[in-house]
């Protein structure tokens, strides 16, 4: 039996689309890569699917779950058939995510300047006043260049009209470009000749790009800054990432205890004595950062780097306060951002918003909850969110009397059907839901963005939660040089 078998018997679901296949066959994107793999056996695919398993193990790719206050270090499942989007598709998305991060680029130098967006009633004081991600202690700081998103995760879906929307944006310290990453090389293991036929982009220059970034922030006029990454250890879910990243960029991985502020400046400890940082890439949140000023029962953090951040002596990556760009509730105000600051109609649309703390989108919610997603405003991960069609009549119940009680920290959006895509599951393929995270890289020179990104998907039959710490794994993305 071969591989074309599987494709044959590869089912559609009604009112859901699906990226390889319609009601004429495999699609056109698609054509290369199946017909390259229709003739292999099925007990070498077979063979192939438990390699990349074995390769994950090896290189100790992984995540972390949390529960019950413990740390369960896991493999990052992975989905061996690709993900495959057009140059044309790209070339839509590319140019929607430049635009999205130029005006919340811009509405976070104007947020903790002027404000006149809020002055001039774009976006509500009060929705700004209430997100607890606006960080009154950077008011006024100058950042180099003026680039506060330097990193950017944007999330989109595809949904039934084959349609790409944006779902949230990731400005803080968005994570998984090492899956991407390594998800791509393992491709390159297991079918090392499947990415030249297909003309797929390459995306090895993200450490390259990201490095060259960070070095273009120095605020230090020097030939080679020193830059590292700040991590909160080796028990934090992503720390395989930070490890990985650092490694690739050839920088220094630190923890808080490994650095210092002397007279407003940020020293690193080395056998050689202390070294000046000019730039930090840090996957520590804002409140832990300085326990002098955010949290003091902070260990993660460095005292005083506040004071030597203000100063402008030391370069922070992403820079602090960009949590009130990524909040739910004022995600549905970007599309306005775009069109206040660019004057320009949004490329990519959002995923229609309702807003809780207005009482007609609030009762709508409420009367047809059962068509709804309920999400919490400053969740992630897939916490904190009740899915309408499938949560029991008592999570139905609590949820409405939590918006109720707090309706600031909530917003609702219609469930939407996600796109799927075949996964090789229990020996054939099935349909399984995805979403999508291209990375954005921001500096003095423009906005970056390498042509792939990581494709999520829900393994579990049905679900359309694909976040890894619910039961999500990942596929490779291929952006293809070939029109659909």
């Amino acid at each position: 039996m071969t591989v074309d078998t599987l494709f044959n018997h590869y089912p559609l679901q009604k009112g859901i689309w699906d990226e390889m296949k319609d009601g004429a066959g495999i699609r056109a994107p698609y054509h290369t890569m199946a017909a390259a793999l229709s003739h292999l056996n099925l007990q070498d695919f077979h063979q192939k699917h438990q390699l990349a398993a074995e390769l994950f193990m090896s290189q100790g790719i992984t995540f972390t779950v949390y529960n019950n206050d413990e740390g369960i270090e896991r493999i990052f499942p992975f989905d061996i058939l690709p993900r495959i989007i057009t140059a044309a598709e790209w070339d839509h998305i590319e140019a929607g995510i430049q635009q999205r991060i130029k005006a919340l680029n811009l509405f976070l130098k104007d947020v903790y300047n002027e404000q006149l967006i809020i002055k001039e009633g774009i976006v509500p004081a009060a929705l700004i006043a209430s997100c607890p991600h606006f960080t009154h202690e950077v008011h006024g700081v100058k950042v180099a260049h003026d680039i506060y998103v330097h990193i950017a995760g944007i999330d989109l879906i595809r949904g039934e009209d084959g349609q790409f929307y944006i779902l949230e944006d990731n400005l803080r310290t968005p994570s998984g470009v090492s899956y991407m990453l390594e998800n791509r090389e393992v491709t390159k293991r297991i079918f090392p000749d499947l990415l030249a036929k297909n003309n797929v982009r390459m995306i090895t220059q993200y450490p390259l790009l990201l490095h060259d970034n960070l070095v273009s922030l120095s605020p230090r006029q020097v030939a080679n800054p020193v830059v590292v990454m700040l991590t909160p250890g080796v028990y934090n879910s992503a720390y395989f990432e930070h490890t990985f990243l650092a490694r690739q960029m050839g920088i220094q991985l630190v923890e808080g205890r490994d650095l210092l502020v002397n007279n407003q400046k940020v020293y690193m400890k080395t056998t050689a004595g202390l070294q000046q940082v000019d730039v930090i890439y840090r996957r520590v949140d804002d409140e832990y950062l300085d326990p002098l000023v955010f949290n003091p029962n902070s260990a993660l953090g460095v005292p005083g780097l506040m004071s030597a951040y203000r100063k402008g002596n030391v370069a922070i990556v992403n820079a602090l306060g960009n949590g009130v760009a990524d909040d739910k509730a004022v995600y549905a105000y970007v599309p306005k951002m775009i069109q206040y600051y660019l004057n320009e109609t949004p490329i990519l649309p959002n995923v229609p918003t309702y807003q809780m703390d207005h009482v007609d989108e609030r009762q709508y919610v409420i009367d047809n909850i059962h068509k709804m997603v309920i999400k919490e405003t400053n969740q992630s991960g897939g916490y904190g969110m009740i899915m309408g069609n499938s949560a029991s009549e008592e999570a139905i119940a609590k949820a409405i009397h939590l918006i109720q009680d707090n309706p600031r920290n909530f917003i609702a959006q219609p469930i939407i059907s996600l796109s799927t895509v075949p996964c090789f599951l229990n020996g054939v393929l099935q349909p399984r839901h995805v979403d999508f995270r291209p990375y954005a890289l921001c500096g003095p020179n423009g906005i970056q963005i390498v042509p792939g990104g990581l494709t999520r998907v829900a393994l579990k039959e049905g679900s359309l939660v694909v976040n890894s710490s619910q039961g999500g794994g990942s596929k490779d993305t291929w952006i293809i040089d070939q029109s659909i």
